[in-house]
C-alpha cells in the first residue's frame, strides 16, 4: 500500500510542480513581451514537459530505460490523441498556420529521425542524444528570432494581462521545479515496484500509467486555454511538448546515459509517426480540428490502450 501512496504523492508533486513553474514561467514571459504562439511553444510546453523530463532522466540514471523510452513516446501519443481531441470535443480547435507549416512538420520529422535511430540497433546512444538535444537548440533559437522579427503591436498588448512580481515569479519556477525532481524520482521508483510486484513489463507501466501521469498537466493546460480562447497556446502546448519530450527529454536521457530501446518501443514511434501525419493532414484540409476527428483520435488512442495491454 506504501508504493501505491507514494507513487500517487509523486504524481501530485509533478503536477502541482509543472503548474508552478508554468505560471512563474508565463509571467516572466509576459513581463519580457514574448509573444503568445511562442509562450505556447516554449515556456509551457516546457513546463508541462518538466515531469516527463524528470521521470525519464531518472528512469536513464537509474538503469530503467524501457520506462525512460516508453514515458517519451507514450506521452506523445497521449498529447496528441487525448489531450487535442479533449480540447476538439470541448470545441472546435483552430490552428495556426505557422503551427500546420513548421511546428507539425518539425513534430513528425524527429519523430521519423528517432524511428530511424533506434529501427538497427534498438538504442539511443551519447553520441544520438547530443544530436537531438543540438536539434532542438537550432529550434528553439529559430522559433524565438522569427517571432521577435514579426512581433505585432496589438500581439504586445495582448499578452501584457494580470501577471505576478518578478520575485513571485521566480520563486514559482524554483518552487516547481524542485517538486518536479522529487515527483519524478518517487513516480520512476514506485512504478518500477508495481510493475515488478504485478509482473507487467516496465515498457507497459510507462506506456500507460506514467505517461498518462506525467501528460496531466499537458491536458490541463490545452483544454483550460482552448476554453479561454487561447487557440495557439492550446496547440502550441501539445506540439511544443512533443518536440521537447523526443528532442530534450529522451536527448538528455541518452545524453547521459545510452537508452536502450525496446522492440515494442519500435513499433510504438511508428504508430505516433502514422497518427501524426494523420493528424497534421486532417488539420490542414480545415485549418483546425474539429468534434468528429477529435472524437476519432479518442477512438484511436483507445484501441492503441487495449493493443499495448494485450501484447
Amino acid at each position: 500500500m506504501t508504493m501505491y501512496m507514494l507513487l500517487l504523492v509523486g504524481f501530485f508533486l509533478l503536477i502541482k510542480g509543472a503548474d508552478y513553474f508554468v505560471e512563474g514561467s508565463s509571467s516572466i514571459a509576459k513581463l519580457l513581451r514574448i509573444p503568445t504562439v511562442v509562450i505556447g511553444l516554449t515556456v509551457i510546453a516546457l513546463g508541462t514537459s518538466m515531469p516527463e523530463m524528470a521521470v525519464s532522466v531518472t528512469a536513464a540514471i537509474t538503469g530503467n530505460n524501457d520506462i525512460a523510452v516508453s514515458n517519451v513516446i507514450g506521452s506523445n501519443l497521449f498529447n496528441l490523441l487525448v489531450v487535442v481531441g479533449a480540447c476538439g470535443v470541448a470545441m472546435r480547435l483552430p490552428v495556426d498556420r505557422t503551427i500546420l507549416r513548421r511546428d507539425l512538420p518539425v513534430s513528425i520529422g524527429i519523430t521519423l529521425l528517432l524511428l530511424l535511430l533506434c529501427y538497427f540497433d534498438h538504442k539511443v546512444g551519447r553520441l544520438e542524444g547530443v544530436l537531438l538535444f543540438g536539434i532542438l537548440i537550432l529550434y528553439l533559437l529559430y522559433i524565438i528570432h522569427h517571432a521577435l522579427r514579426h512581433r505585432e503591436p496589438e500581439l504586445e498588448e495582448a499578452i501584457r494581462g494580470i501577471r505576478r512580481s518578478p520575485l513571485v515569479s521566480v520563486a514559482f519556477i524554483i518552487g516547481g521545479l524542485i517538486a518536479i525532481v522529487i515527483g519524478g524520482d518517487l513516480v520512476v521508483d514506485n512504478a518500477r515496484r508495481i510493475a515488478e510486484a504485478f509482473g507487467l513489463s516496465q515498457t507497459l507501466i510507462g506506456l500507460t500509467i506514467v505517461a498518462m501521469g506525467t501528460s496531466l498537466p499537458e491536458l490541463v493546460t490545452s483544454v483550460v486555454a482552448a476554453k479561454k480562447g487561447e487557440n495557439d497556446m492550446a496547440m502550441g502546448n501539445v506540439i511544443g511538448s512533443n518536440i521537447f519530450n523526443i528532442l530534450s527529454v529522451l536527448g538528455l536521457s541518452a545524453a547521459i546515459h545510452p537508452v536502450a530501446v525496446a522492440r515494442e518501443s519500435v513499433s510504438d514511434m511508428a504508430i505516433l509517426l502514422v497518427s501524426s501525419t494523420v493528424v497534421w493532414l486532417f488539420s490542414w484540409r480545415k485549418q483546425s480540428v474539429g468534434r468528429l476527428t477529435s472524437v476519432g483520435m479518442l477512438a484511436v488512442y483507445a484501441i492503441y490502450t487495449v493493443y499495448i495491454a494485450l501484447r
